[in-house]
């Protein structure tokens, strides 16, 4: 949820005007940063904060009227520094490497235009580093040493569904937890470990065990495929050598290999889309069970 602010004129996160640390939930009618400028919330109206806290039970601190517009400034930066904020407050990693007081500091002295301007589109990290902020996005750091001595430990076998794996995973993501210790890592193939990306060791295993079933299934599936598709290349080769050694395309013998390859060709297809069906279907089961998580330990002004 966004409010705009009447005071900067910017839309942003429903949670740049909550304060914390007081006895009493309250919302105030100008965002964080207006604040950290020393600006009054007395100054300034905001009927539909003040409207939303009311119906929250929530206090409202805030004026009637609408004060000065303290920044000026043309829509395309206006978008800019929306989605800077935006960018900021979805990006965990960030938030754990910069702290929100010193990132509000910086976006009010570039906002002042003491500190360059950010671009709209450009990379994140780009626009951090032109407000003097560093993030590091890269903190998986496992040489190739480490990689293979973990593959070759669990037998290039993921460890969450039981399919071939050779993909190293940090079983707490290192986003969150910075631990590239040889604890921490397991194999798994590069469709969980694509799926459990950063999502919570806790909650990837929780969620994990309630499909044994299904984790099964798709092993029993993974196998199939592999014996039927490594059949039909074994009878695709016999195929090529029997047409080179006949010096025909066309015979009875040919035909009937042809027509024996087409089945199998056409088993393979149905096997492959009944075993990509029930991945994505585990893959949307993952993505829910992990909102709704975060809907829950959301700390939300609702």
């Amino acid at each position: 949820m966004k409010f705009k602010c009447p005071a900067c004129g910017l839309r942003m996160n429903a949670l740049h005007f909550k304060q914390a640390g007081l006895v009493n939930d309250q919302l105030t009618s100008i965002c964080d940063l207006c604040l950290e400028r020393g600006l009054s919330v007395d100054d300034y109206g905001n009927t539909a904060i003040e409207v939303f806290a009311g119906s929250l039970l929530y206090q409202f601190a805030g004026g009637k009227e609408d004060g000065k517009r303290v920044l000026k400034v043309s829509r395309e930066t206006t978008r800019a520094f929306e989605g800077l904020l935006q960018d900021y407050d979805g990006s965990r990693l960030a938030r754990q490497q910069i702290d929100r007081t010193a990132f509000n500091k910086a976006v009010i002295d570039s906002e002042d235009g003491k500190l360059p301007v950010p671009e709209m589109g450009a990379d994140f990290a780009d626009n951090l580093a032109k407000l003097g902020l560093k993030i590091n996005f890269q903190l998986n750091d496992v040489d190739f040493v480490d990689r293979e001595r973990i593959r070759t430990k669990y037998n290039y076998r993921c460890q969450y569904c039981g399919r071939r794996g050779h993909s190293v995973d940090h079983m707490h993501p290192v986003s969150l937890s910075h631990d590239n210790d040889l604890e921490n890592l397991t194999l798994a193939c590069s469709e969980c470990n694509r799926i459990k990306s950063n999502m919570p060791y806790y909650l990837f295993i929780r969620l994990n065990r309630r499909l044994g079933q299904v984790n099964d299934q798709l092993v029993r599936y993974e196998d199939s495929l592999e014996t039927l598709k490594g059949e039909f290349k074994r009878r695709r080769k016999q195929l090529t050598a029997e047409v080179r050694r006949s010096q025909t395309y066309r015979s009875p013998k040919l035909t009937e290999m042809r027509q024996h390859n087409k089945q199998l060709q056409d088993a393979i297809d149905s096997l492959q889309s009944d075993y990509d069906h029930v991945r994505a279907l585990r893959k949307s089961y993952f993505e829910t069970g992990w909102k709704l998580d975060q809907i829950s330990h959301r700390t939300d002004i609702i």
